[in-house]
């Protein structure tokens, strides 16, 4: 069983990397849509341009984040990269919904979506010392 337990902790990482490359990729090309998704409000002006810096921070985190193609290896820095965001953005947005009272239609699957996977990477954290 622990040899798989690297492949599951390469995929989890790959999972979320993929999330945040598309995310990234659909907040730079129309961050209204995703504003008014996640958080139910209307993004205009200044929100659109931070939007798409936002997008643009996103797809570098996903890429940047991504298993070795060759090895599947998962770097400790890309792991607990991985983790302080899907835990910070998790709680940022659950925030948001619950004290601000903003909420789209996808506000608390993507909640849920990131407190999974931050706790998937918080799980594994120990991988290579209990597989090697």
């Amino acid at each position: 069983m622990s040899e798989t337990r690297p492949d599951l902790l390469a995929r989890i990482l790959a999972f979320a990397s993929v999330t945040e490359i598309c995310t990234g990729l659909v907040l730079m090309l129309d961050p209204a849509l995703v504003a008014k998704l996640l958080l139910g409000v209307d993004a205009t002006g200044l929100a659109i341009l931070f939007g798409r810096c936002f997008g643009v921070s996103l797809l570098a985190l996903g890429l940047a984040c991504w298993p070795d193609r060759q090895t599947g290896e998962v770097s400790t820095a890309a792991r607990g990269a991985m983790l302080a965001y899907n835990t910070l953005i998790a709680a940022y947005l659950a925030y948001l919904g619950t004290v601000d009272h903003l909420a789209g239609m996808l506000l608390w699957p993507v909640v849920v979506l990131h407190a999974v996977v931050a706790l998937l990477l918080f799980l594994n954290r120990n991988i290579r010392r209990q597989s090697g």
